[in-house]
């Protein structure tokens, strides 16, 4: 059906490829395990890790049931993200998560975006939109970056700067 022109858009569906060619997943399974990946990154950095093993088949148990050595492999590229030493101020306490986001952006002919960003961490000087990718393939140089992620972080990016006026 066609979209209203008043209606929202989603500033995950402005277009464009978000994968890099070869990405090795059909789309449909790709789309569940980034779903689910991005469950156990959501939920897990609230409890302590060695309760991980018991809290993530239970996270994972909407929809199909998963095979242990699948949630096991989910769990495992979890923790290499949480745990990552470069990565520990995006799980730390204070930090903004599933954060809605709307704003009229000139850029898309005012229309209003409507989203989601997986993390926000607000500084005094800075904003900082967090939002999980699953891609296996992750581009070798920034300006190889698939266009409809772009696009997406760059809404989010022109909205915050509407919402934090002289942050970067």
């Amino acid at each position: 059906t066609p979209r209203r022109a008043d209606e929202p858009l989603s500033p995950s569906d402005l277009g464009g490829p978000k994968a890099l060619p070869g990405e090795g997943l059909e789309a449909e399974a790709a789309m569940r395990r980034g779903t689910r990946l991005h469950k156990l990154l959501e939920h897990l950095p609230r409890y302590p890790s060695r309760d991980w093993p018991d809290l993530a088949p239970r996270l994972l148990a909407e929809g199909a049931a998963l095979a242990p050595d699948e949630t096991a492999a989910l769990l495992d590229e979890a923790r290499r993200v949480i745990q990552a030493p470069a990565l520990a101020h995006l799980f730390a306490p204070g930090i903004l998560a599933e954060v809605p986001l709307t704003a009229r952006l000139a850029e898309l002919g005012d229309r209003r975006i409507a989203g989601t960003v997986d993390l926000l961490l607000v500084e005094r000087d800075r904003v900082l939109a967090v939002d999980f990718k699953s891609n296996r393939a992750i581009p070798d140089r920034p300006e190889d970056t698939p266009e409809g992620l772009l696009r997406q972080m760059g809404a989010y990016a022109a909205a915050l700067a509407q919402i934090y006026p002289g942050r970067r």
